[in-house]
């Protein structure tokens, strides 16, 4: 297979020509110069070629300013150095753009030397292949201009002086840790060059240093290093950029999304529910100060409204049964003996040791199962859709662990991992099912390999990306692009370690899977990122079809939180902000009060009739509360096992955000035996009632053998039961009564600021309320209300009672919404909560206006009620 390249995409064009247009004005004929090194040590000359600029930096600065105008980009006031940003998604051709300005700089200016500096081995190899696959197209592209491309290797120095001499355009690949350092070889004095350093031919060129990924290269120490090429400038590409030195160029991904020059985004969202029954614990971080050390653990934990899931943070000597509000699964060995910052990991009185990233209890093994499962079975579903377009599909999955995959006897004889046993047990089960028979012509052995670094004795290790080890692996990845895009290679799903991040990535990857055991520290950009790519068929020709080009992300993560992230990634890294989501703190304006409006005698009036606080007391009959409470848990639902489940999403762009849509959704239920915690003691924390009132409704209720399906969600579901019906008879028996001479405090009435955008009622009658030109709102029905309170001749006077106006109730503090005097034969005095007409209010809704009527009946003179008009209060 040869891939085609299109030269006519306009985006492109865009890109290249805003970098040859900042040289607008520099002459053809002199871009070039002839030079000569001297070195003191020999007295000989050497000559060379370089790179001139004639026109001045007042020069560049116009042509700069003016691209960005262009461009609709913030337009530099003055040069930012002689750098320059570009700024293009992953998957939308970035190193193709460089490589074409290359050309385009040559054809225009004659610009000959070019540096190409990266910061991994991956993007290197990456660069290399790109120079050799789009090397007969842009030379049909540009009559055949001669060109010259090589990697740097220190153990060929020598080569530098030809890329110095020689006339034709010359591009030096070269890694950023290659030179970063004065004891590398290229930058120590070498014999074989006549004593100079071999940096030296680079320098004199004055090279058009184009640095790739430079976010990874904003160090003191690298930054210099890339200054000490002497550059006649800097082009910087990337899609997430720490600094935009002039910044000429930008597509960012929700243009590259909407512009369909990426795929589409779905999500295969796999989380349990109900899974609480095991000690679940994950160590997220370890930290120290001067005084003591400290860890970030997630853990469930007991909350009102049952378990959750949270980070806490815990020191030497805590013990998570605590922090977790009692759980009895951490009853027993979870107190922390020790921490240590240097080896990251926790110790447990049990014994157990957990490192950073490390996960026991839950359902890992489950869930990762489930994650190959929906891979091969995604992976099938678009090989039958894609394979009459000549389209072949690849799935990738990252791992942390190489082991999972690939792991050595006592022999050194390889074996397989659990996930490459996994994968070939689910692999054989689809591919035999009818629909997807003889699809794929070839054994469960034959689909998956690894791409692995190897030790010196060939075995696979773990491995960051960034050593020698590394190599050979980014080479046979990087060098099988086409072979593997092949329908006849056998290879469809390859795994690989997550440290394979920028650098490597294949048109055809159409699922993304990451089965981590440990915390995973891949950006959400990264982990797509390797796979936005257009498709492309067995004829190499780039595919445009959305419903073709469609990007499934299988995540052990809820699709929200996914979603959340990736959005908070563009945001950050891109300077993106969707419209609507990011207010402007500026855009505030203030809440005022009519000045003196706590002299005017009718607030005095009505304020004085409501400006006292009280308490309640609660009575309810034991009897009536087993009899409701055993019925409410007799009819709670179903008790279910605990699942696994899967929702897939397609993620969209819009002015809001990131949104969702979603597509399917299925669940797995999973068996198992539990221990039971003591459901007596269990609930009586919760409830406050007694062990022997618990236990008759729970005998009453005819549903205590459930809790064997799974103990926590029954206990849970109870308690919620049992204390819903205590609520609502807690809340039917209240009393309420003032505490002695105890007010609402006048000074708590003072001026505050609201954003502009949100409800208020423009004041015009200040007479008849404490506000001097807004009043704060919650809802339409509020902004009627207002309006008629305004404009109605009974109502004398009204006012949106503040925020720090609460009362007291068993479910929480509850802030009515409206104090106001109507006048008609007779004066009354009304507090009104306000909601539609036919509006179905939550039961907790229902509760507080309950205490609300309560309250005020112990107020003379003043009427509360719940209306959705002025002519309802009466």
């Amino acid at each position: 297979m040869k891939l085609h390249f299109d030269p006519n995409q306009q985006f492109q064009h865009d890109a290249i020509n805003s970098i040859v247009e900042i040289f607008e004005g520099q002459p053809l004929s002199q871009a070039d110069f002839s030079f000569s090194i001297s070195s003191e040590s020999y007295l000989l000359q050497e000559g060379g070629v370089g790179n001139r600029l004639i026109i001045g930096k007042e020069q560049i600065l116009e042509n700069v300013q003016s691209v960005q105008d262009k461009n609709e980009l913030p337009v530099s006031d003055k040069l930012d150095g002689m750098h320059f940003s570009i700024e293009m998604e992953t998957g939308t051709g970035k190193t193709y753009v460089y490589l074409r300005t290359i050309y385009e700089l040559n054809k225009k200016y004659g610009f000959k030397k070019f540096v190409i500096v990266v910061p991994s081995i991956a993007i290197r190899e990456g660069v290399l292949k790109n120079l050799e696959i789009t090397f007969e197209h842009f030379q049909n592209l540009y009559d055949k201009t001669p060109v010259n491309f090589n990697v740097y290797d220190s153990k060929r120095v020598s080569n530098l002086r030809n890329f110095a001499i020689n006339n034709n355009i010359q591009i030096l690949v070269i890694n950023i840790d290659s030179f970063a350092k004065d004891e590398n070889i290229i930058n120590k004095p070498n014999d074989k060059l006549t004593g100079k350093r071999p940096i030296e031919f680079i320098q004199a060129t004055g090279p058009i240093v184009i640095v790739d990924e430079p976010q990874n290269m904003e160090t003191e120490i690298r930054k210099k290093a890339i200054e000490n090429l002497n550059p006649l400038c800097t082009l910087r590409y990337s899609a997430t950029h720490t600094n935009r030195y002039n910044m000429v160029y930008s597509l960012d991904p929700v243009e590259a999304y909407d512009l369909g020059l990426v795929k589409q985004i779905e999500v295969d969202s796999i989380v349990t529910e109900n899974d609480f029954n095991e000690a679940f614990l994950c160590l997220k971080k370890v930290t120290a100060t001067k005084t003591r050390t400290s860890a970030k653990i997630k853990i469930d934990v007991n909350n009102p409204d049952g378990v959750k899931r949270k980070s806490v943070t815990a020191k030497v000597g805590d013990d998570l049964y605590d922090l977790s509000n009692k759980r009895e699964i951490y009853k027993n060995g979870y107190i922390i003996n020790g921490i240590d910052i240097s080896e990251n990991l926790i110790e447990f009185s049990n014994g157990e040791t957990v490192f950073v990233g490390d996960t026991f209890g839950g359902l890992s093994d489950e869930i990762m199962k489930v994650q190959i499962r929906k891979t091969v079975e995604e992976h099938f579903l678009k090989e039958r859709k894609l394979k009459s377009n000549g389209i072949k599909v690849l799935s990738l999955f990252f791992i942390d662990r190489v082991a999972n995959y690939r792991d050595y006897d006592s022999a050194c004889n390889p074996v397989k991992g659990k996930f490459a046993k996994w994968f070939e047990e689910i692999y054989k089960e689809i591919s035999s099912k009818t629909a997807y028979k003889d699809l794929i012509p070839f054994d469960a052995e034959e689909v998956h390999n690894g791409y692995f670094s190897a030790d010196k004795k060939g075995k696979w290790k773990d491995t960051k990306g960034n050593t020698q080890a590394d190599d050979d692996t980014f080479k046979l990845i990087m060098k099988n692009k086409e072979q593997l895009l092949n329908a006849d290679e056998p290879l469809r799903f390859i795994f690989s370690h997550s440290a394979l991040r920028e650098g490597w990535d294949n048109p055809n990857v159409f699922q993304i899977c990451t089965l981590n055991e440990t915390q995973s520290e891949l950006k959400k950009r990264q982990e797509i990122g390797r796979g936005l790519r257009l498709s492309v068929n067995q004829e190499g020709i780039r595919i445009q079809d959305t419903n073709i080009n469609r990007l499934t992300v299988v995540a052990n993560e809820s699709y929200e939180d996914f979603a959340k992230q990736l959005q908070s990634e563009i945001e950050e890294d891109c300077g993106v902000s969707f419209k609507g989501r990011i207010k402007n703190r500026r855009e505030r304006t203030t809440v005022k009060y009519r000045k003196g409006f706590e002299l005017d005698e009718k607030f005095k009036d009505i304020w004085d009739k409501i400006k006292y606080q009280t308490t309640y007391r609660v009575e309810y009959n034991t009897s009536e509360l087993i009899k409701k409470s055993a019925k409410a848990v007799n009819q709670m639902p179903d008790i279910r096992k605990a699942v696994i489940k899967t929702t897939k999403t397609a993620l969209e762009f819009d002015d809001t955000g990131i949104v969702m849509d979603i597509k399917a959704s299925y669940a797995t239920s999973l068996d198992g035996a539990f221990r039971i915690p003591d459901m007596l003691f269990y609930i009586q924390e919760r409830t406050e009632l007694t062990r022997s009132t618990i236990l008759e409704i729970l005998r009453k209720s005819e549903r205590i053998g459930e809790v064997l399906i799974n103990p926590q969600l029954f206990l849970d579901n109870t308690v919620i039961a049992i204390k819903d019906v205590l609520m609502e008879l807690m809340i039917e028996g209240i009393k309420y009564e003032k505490i002695g001479s105890k007010e609402y405090e006048m000074r708590l009435f003072d001026d505050y600021e609201i954003h502009v955008n949100e409800l208020t009622f423009k004041i015009n009658k200040k007479d008849k309320t404490i506000y001097s030109n807004l009043v704060p709102l919650d809802s339409n029905v509020e902004y009627e209300f207002a309006r008629e309170c305004e404009s109605r001749d009974d109502i004398e006077f009204y006012f949106k009672l503040p925020f720090w106006f609460k009362i007291k109730t068993p479910i929480g503090n509850y802030n009515p919404d409206w104090a106001l005097i109507k006048k008609n034969e007779k004066t009354v005095y009304f507090v009104a909560e306000t909601k539609s007409a036919g509006q179905e209010l939550k039961t907790s809704e229902k509760r507080k206006i309950k205490c609300g009527y309560a309250h005020f009946n112990e107020f003379e003179d003043v009427k509360y009620r719940q209306v959705a008009t002025v002519g309802d209060l009466h």
